[in-house]
């Protein structure tokens, strides 16, 4: 797989990603998403998400973003077709911005929610290092099939990362060395892309 920042000619890709129910399934239920919807999502978060594609033949797999919510604070998110799903490639990406977002970004914390029921997404998150936090209930106008367990959010702390990364930096330089596209993972900054080494270290100046 390789990462791309997303730009609004992306848009197509997005709508017909959020056509398929399960896909939708925790988020909206599975109703499908607007044009001028991700139009405007895309706008909000062109130097905050990222579009995969499949190395091989070049086929949009979905999107990973890493957005910042707070100070030196960053949420995780992730959508992938559902032939992509077990592929193991919502766990790769996330955790490439999961490194880009403490290594690059300088982030304290990096955090991710979904619906209790949701078992699939909270896999991915714990596999990207995050724990388990808390559980919540929202308001919603009109709830979906399993809104009532509520929805549960994650997070990795920078000491914790870094302390992985201590540990484990042989096995981190391993995992990326799998992902060609690791140290050119790019971002934008103040209108230009700016390539962010993000190789493994035990310090880095999210």
């Amino acid at each position: 797989m390789t990462l791309r920042p997303i730009t609004l000619d992306d848009v197509e890709l997005l709508v017909e990603l959020d056509r398929d129910p399960e896909v939708m399934r925790y988020i909206t239920g599975g109703r499908p998403t607007t044009r001028e919807h991700n139009e405007e999502i895309v706008r909000r978060h062109l130097g905050s998400r990222w579009i995969g594609s499949d190395r091989s033949t070049g086929e949009f797999v979905g999107w990973f973003g890493i957005r910042p919510t707070a100070t030196d604070e960053y949420e995780l998110g992730y959508r992938l077709h559902r032939s992509h799903w077990g592929r193991g490639l919502a766990t790769e990406g996330g955790q490439l911005l999961v490194d880009h977002a403490f290594s690059a970004l300088g982030a304290e914390r990096v955090w991710a929610a979904t619906m209790t029921v949701n078992t699939a997404s909270r896999r991915v998150m714990e596999k990207c290092g995050l724990r388990y936090l808390r559980t919540f209930h929202l308001e919603w106008d009109e709830p979906i099939e399993g809104a009532e367990a509520g929805d549960v959010e994650y997070e990795l702390l920078r000491s914790e990362w870094l302390h992985r990364r201590a540990d484990g930096c042989g096995r981190e330089k391993r995992r990326h060395s799998r992902f060609p596209d690791y140290d050119a993972l790019t971002r934008y900054h103040a209108g230009s892309v700016v390539l962010c080494d993000t190789r493994c270290k035990t310090e880095d100046a999210r």
